[in-house]
């Protein structure tokens, strides 16, 4: 409960106490406060949306393998088993039956020389691949922290209005309370309890209303965070992470924005698939290695051991036009995602600058809004004041508390604004991260699965033992 004078008015102390503390029942004993860090650090770790984007990465990165399998050699092993039976007549020589298990093994070895370039443009497309999905991690990890911060900030803010709204519930209540004795005494009349009155159950009203807005934000928080706020301690801007300027905010966000890096990645990997399928329609050279083993071949005991290196060559004449097809299709393809990098410039421009606006006028509203606050407390002592000497009617005072109400809720939103407005700017000029943050956790590191997967030559369990 914030702190009331004998007006009812709540000072600046009990303000900013009323934006830094969360409901009273979800708050433990002897609990420390919960800090905006701790809130993002716990989303950064436990966020089902940026851990399914990490895995995500982990499967981008076995395209790279399955690429560079191109250069390595195929080796089959294959066995058979039979059993014939020839009856033979031959004339002057009888009739004579022969019975053969003919079996035998062996292994062949085939060995890409050259392939049009496809094997060596694959890898080069899986690389991109990799570095578009690290990208698109990164852009992840901003909106999931954002979510977490813009999470945390809403609890605080609907946690303040709530508070006033009860708190004006309070005073309004004892205002209908002297308005009925003074009413017993002649001073009002009945028109001035039945203001009071239905001021009384507008406020009620708003507060069920301002309970009913904290709880959706408290379950937006559980969704982003992955846990019930405690005791949130207040928020505190970014704005010493930010550029100086816009001008600086949108060079750097053009320049090094995620998901505009993405995009770029998007490309590369789009014009590799080109020459990719560009490679179906020129020769491959191999070589084959052969080794076999055969048993009862035509005649009983008849064995036999063969061995072969053979060049090959394979020239593609006519496919029915498929590889034509694909090969434009994947042109096509190439040009589509030239557009989207366009299309993601102006995106993260329009970001850039909406960001930037919203948190200079944050700012400029907290002024107004702390000037709209003094005043209205004063403009409430003196109509209060001079409601006791018959110059100011009771619906005065009543419009007047409700002016404060007003006020003190529009200062409570500007001061979220203005935190949840510099995360926006970090997150649209691309730095919104958890090293940008410092936070205290352990950063994600997406090049170490990429490092132990590039090289395996076989087996099918995972790094972390699946």
């Amino acid at each position: 409960m914030t702190r009331q004078n004998k007006h009812g008015k709540i000072g600046a102390f009990g303000l900013a106490a009323a934006l830094g503390v969360a409901l009273a029942s979800s708050v433990a004993p002897g609990a420390l406060a919960q800090t905006m860090e701790a809130a993002l650090a716990r989303a950064y770790t436990g966020n089902p949306t940026l851990n399914a984007q990490r895995a995500a990465v982990r499967v981008t990165n076995e395209n790279v393998p399955q690429a560079l399998s191109g250069y390595r050699p195929r080796i089959t092993a294959s066995a058979d088993i039979g059993a014939s039976i020839t009856d033979a007549n031959i004339p002057g020589a009888g009739t004579s039956t022969s019975r053969l298990g003919p079996r035998g093994g062996g292994v062949q070895i085939d060995q890409n020389i050259f392939d049009g370039g496809k094997t060596r443009n694959s890898v080069g497309q899986a690389e991109s691949q990799v570095l578009g999905a690290r990208a698109t991690l990164r852009n992840t990890e901003q909106n999931v922290l954002l979510d977490a911060a813009t999470s945390y900030m809403n609890v605080l803010r609907d946690t303040a209005i709530l508070t006033l709204n009860r708190n004006n519930v309070e005073v309004l209540e004892e205002q209908l309370r002297q308005t009925r004795d003074r009413f017993q005494v002649g001073e009002v009349t009945r028109t001035d309890v039945a203001q009071a009155e239905a001021r009384l159950s507008q406020s009620q009203s708003q507060a069920i209303l301002a309970e009913s807005n904290l709880k959706t934000s408290i379950a937006r928080y559980r969704q982003n965070v992955g846990a019930e706020p405690k005791q949130l301690a207040p928020g505190r801007p970014v704005e010493n992470l930010l550029p100086k300027s816009l001008p600086a905010a949108l060079q750097g966000a053009l320049t090094a924005h995620p998901a505009i890096i993405a995009s770029l990645h998007g490309v590369d990997a789009a014009e590799l698939q080109v020459k990719v399928s560009e490679a179906d329609l020129y020769p491959v050279l191999g070589v084959r290695g052969l080794v076999q083993q055969r048993y009862d071949t035509s005649t009983f005991g008849d064995n036999r051991t063969s061995a072969s290196v053979v060049g090959t060559l394979t020239i593609p004449i006519y496919e029915g036009g498929q590889v034509y097809s694909r090969t434009r299709q994947a042109k096509e393809t190439a040009g589509q995602r030239r557009i989207e990098v366009d299309t993601q410039r102006d995106t993260v421009r329009a970001a850039v600058v909406s960001a930037w606006g919203g948190l200079e006028a944050a700012k400029a509203q907290i002024v107004a809004a702390q000037a709209q606050v003094q005043a209205a407390e004063t403009a409430l002592s003196g109509v209060r004041e001079e409601a006791k000497v018959g110059q100011r009617t009771t619906l005065d005072v009543l419009n007047a508390q409700q002016e404060l109400v007003s006020a003190r809720s529009t200062l409570v939103t500007a001061q979220r604004d203005r935190v949840v407005a510099s995360y926006s700017v970090l997150s649209a000029i691309g730095r919104l991260s958890a090293t940008t943050l410092r936070l205290n956790t352990q950063v994600y590191d997406e090049r170490k699965h990429y490092d132990q997967v590039k090289g395996l030559l076989w087996g099918t369990q995972t790094p972390d033992g699946r």
